[in-house]
């Protein structure tokens, strides 16, 4: 067996941040895009489109959609990013976490591999973080909950003391 060096998290091509700002919400998913994934991978679009068509099979609906024009022209209306590749002959698709992972065993370089791990600590840090939301939510109404309560009976104690 051969002797293989490993990459420190810490050197990892791609910081997270990076990654987490490339995640959208589509279709009430959370999404990476075609062309975001591409640039990450060092690849141009369309080789990373082949590659999932020659693959079709390991890419379900579920794992990868393709935008709608409406899809796009909202994204680019809400992005911040201004140059997203000029003319377009197709709409980009859309890779869900499922999906990302999928594209490691079509996309078989060093480069892909450090890039499919770095995203899917992306997309469980986005659930950490959204977990920890949820929870403070509930937290809040909770409390919102037990004031209201209080509230209640603090008013009742007032209209007995008064009479």
């Amino acid at each position: 067996m051969k002797n293989r060096k490993r990459i420190p998290s810490a050197v990892l091509p791609v910081p997270a941040d990076l990654i987490q700002r490339r995640i959208y919400l589509m279709r009430g998913r959370k999404v990476m895009l075609s062309s975001d994934l591409a640039e990450l991978y060092h690849v141009e679009p369309r080789v990373l489109v082949q590659a999932v068509k020659r693959n079709i099979d390991r890419f379900p609906a579920d794992f990868v959609f393709q935008l709608t024009p409406d899809e796009y022209t909202f994204l680019k209306s809400q992005s911040v990013i201004s140059s997203w590749g000029g003319v377009r002959r197709a709409m980009p698709y859309a890779f869900t976490e499922q999906g990302v992972a999928m594209l490691s065993s079509v996309l078989k370089s060093k480069r892909a591999i450090q890039v499919n791990i770095a995203i899917m600590r992306a997309f469980v840090r986005i659930r950490q973080v959204l977990s920890a939301h949820k929870n403070i939510a509930r937290r809040i109404d909770d409390l919102e909950t037990k004031y209201r309560a209080h509230d209640a009976s603090s008013s009742i104690m007032q209209k007995f003391s008064k009479s």
